[in-house]
C-alpha cells in the first residue's frame, strides 16, 4: 500500500486502455494495479485489496459485475466505479445493487473517473433531469440489455425470449450503445 493509501485496481480486458488510463491515474497520485481478466482481478482483490476499483462491465465473455460483487464485500469498503462501453439502465441498476458507488459510460475523461472514485460517494438530488425521452432505438437497446441480463448473458436464450433471430441479436449487440 502506498503512503497516501490511494491504491487502485483497474480491471479491463483492453490492455492499451489499461496502460493509458493507468499512467494518467498514476500521475494523479494513484498506485495502480492492472488486471486484464476477471480471474486476475479477483486474485488481486483477495491478495491485496485496493482502496479503489475501476471495473469494466464486459471483460471478454465475462461480466465485471462478478468483480463488483466481490469488491463490495471487502472491509474496509472500497470505492467501486463501473466503466463500460455498453451502458444500459439495467446494468447500472445491477451494478449499484451489487455495491458499485458510480457507473460511467465510455468514453469518460480521466478527471471524471477521478471524481467518481474520490468525490461522489452519495447521490445528487440536484442532478439534471432529462429534457426529452430516450429515442426508440435507445429503448430497444436497453430492453435487449435487460433481457440479456435476465438470461445471464446467454445470447441464444435472449434471442428466443425476444423472438429474434440469433444473428440479428448478435449484430445489434456488436454495435455501440445507441445515444439517448
Amino acid at each position: 500500500m502506498t503512503a497516501n493509501g490511494r491504491t487502485l485496481l483497474i480491471a479491463d480486458d483492453d490492455a492499451a486502455w489499461c496502460e493509458s488510463a493507468g499512467g494518467a491515474l498514476a500521475r494523479r497520485g494513484f498506485d495502480v494495479s492492472m488486471a486484464l481478466s476477471v480471474g486476475e482481478a479477483a486474485q488481486i482483490l483477495r491478495d491485496d485489496p485496493p482502496r479503489y476499483a475501476l471495473i469494466d462491465l464486459r471483460m471478454g465473455e465475462e461480466s465485471g459485475l462478478v468483480l463488483v460483487e466481490q469488491a463490495a464485500r471487502i472491509e474496509p469498503p472500497i470505492a467501486i466505479v463501473v466503466l463500460t462501453g455498453f451502458a444500459s439502465i439495467a446494468t447500472a441498476v445491477e451494478a449499484v445493487k451489487l455495491g458499485a458507488t458510480q457507473y460511467l459510460a465510455k468514453p469518460a475523461r480521466i478527471d471524471e473517473i477521478v471524481a467518481a472514485l474520490t468525490e461522489q460517494r452519495s447521490g445528487n438530488s440536484m442532478a439534471p433531469l432529462a429534457t426529452k425521452p430516450p429515442s426508440v432505438r435507445r429503448l430497444e437497446w436497453e430492453h435487449i440489455q435487460r433481457v440479456l441480463q435476465a438470461h445471464d448473458g446467454n445470447i441464444s436464450a435472449t434471442a428466443r425470449a425476444l423472438n429474434m433471430h440469433r444473428r440479428t441479436l448478435q449484430r445489434k449487440l456488436s454495435k455501440r450503445p445507441v445515444p439517448r
